[in-house]
């Protein structure tokens, strides 16, 4: 049964720092193409960033330079490293695979960004 349970999400002050951390059980993880997605209210989910099974890495133009992907294939687990983050970076994060999200998601880790 896929699981993905991620955590880390909070409250921080724009400019602060958080470090996301999905971990993922229940398919064969180190083959796959994994995804940090987020969802902010009233906008559909979109994709942050992925990482391959290697460790090639693709971002969001409004992302880059301020986060960095990256995958333990031993803990099959995915991490965000957050940076110099934006109000608009408020949003539930989620990770699944990528380019074709499996049907089961986690729940999602909430990241608030505000003063």
């Amino acid at each position: 049964q896929v699981q993905l349970v991620e955590s880390g999400g909070g409250l921080v002050q724009p400019g602060g720092s958080l470090r996301l951390s999905c971990a993922a059980s229940g398919f064969t993880f180190w083959p796959k193409r994994m995804g940090w997605y987020r969802q902010a209210p009233g906008k559909e989910r979109e994709l942050v960033a992925d990482i391959t099974y290697s460790g090639s890495r693709n971002y969001a133009d409004s992302v880059k330079g301020r986060f960095a992907i990256s995958r333990d294939n031993t803990k099959n687990t995915v991490i965000l490293e957050m940076n110099s983050l934006k109000p608009e970076d408020a949003a539930v994060y989620y990770c699944n695979t990528y380019p074709q999200p499996m049907a089961t998601w986690g729940k999602g880790t909430l990241v608030t960004v505000s003063s």
